[in-house]
């Protein structure tokens, strides 16, 4: 893996940041509003030592909002993170503070998230570093990192990390709702997976006759035990090719 901005812990901060910086505004030169948080994911996996980023803002308390990815492996493991409701994504949403989980396959890791270590680990992934959007209880979301090596970031990385997460924050809460015109608002296209599975918990909740704390995690367990996302099966709930009150 060749030198990247933040390498050198010894480096003179401004002038990484400059490069940083300027890394970013070229990626997202031409981004219509709805293609900058998956842009911004790419070009952390460009600046720093890892092989995945996935951005996720804070839900409404069914699942965090998967909102871009560096590619489909990243987008996987956000998923998974959203279907067990368990992992360092949501640990950063509810504390508003970063965590850097440096070998999922280590005692702590395991103990910590033992059902998210397995599968994550199970899917090639060592390491994990999630930062908050924003920080304690102005916290919007959170950038997960993700690497295929155990190990930790030096000092100059993480402060690449958190300028990239910086970056995320500001481009969150300044992008416009909706664009001129007739168009679709850009978060509602983004957001569509999430308001699928809103819908499942819903005919769940019809199904079954129970609240949505319930539907939810039956929805999740059934999502579980057959090896799939909670977004998998919400849109074969949705789509009537599975039921709950039926074997």
């Amino acid at each position: 893996m060749g030198v990247r901005p933040g390498d050198d812990p010894g480096g003179e901060p401004d002038r990484d940041d400059e490069r940083v910086l300027g890394a970013i505004a070229a990626e997202l030169r031409g981004a219509g509003p709805a293609a900058v948080p998956g842009r911004l994911c790419a070009v952390a996996v460009e600046l720093l030592p890892v092989d995945g980023a996935s951005v996720s803002l804070r839900g409404d308390g069914l699942l965090p909002v998967q909102l871009g990815a560096s590619g489909p492996g990243a987008a996987r493991l956000a998923q998974l993170q959203a279907t067990l409701g368990d992992g360092p994504c949501r640990h950063v949403l509810e504390s508003g503070a970063p965590v850097l989980a440096r070998d999922l396959a280590a005692a702590g890791c395991a103990d910590r998230w033992p059902v998210f270590a397995q599968q994550a680990l199970g899917a090639g992934v060592r390491a994990v570093y999630a930062l908050p959007l924003g920080s304690g209880p102005l916290c919007v979301g959170s950038l997960d990192l993700y690497r295929d090596t155990p190990g930790g970031l030096t000092g100059g990385q993480l402060r690449v990390a958190r300028l990239v997460a910086g970056v995320m924050t500001a481009a969150l809460m300044d992008l416009p709702y909706g664009f001129q015109g007739d168009d679709e608002p850009w978060l509602s296209g983004l957001a569509a997976d999430h308001d699928r599975v809103h819908q499942a918990v819903g005919m769940i909740m019809a199904q079954l006759g129970i609240g949505a704390d319930e539907a939810l995690a039956r929805l999740r367990a059934d999502a579980f035990a057959h090896g799939r996302t909670a977004l998998e099966v919400a849109l074969d709930v949705v789509s009537h090719r599975r039921r709950f009150d039926t074997p």
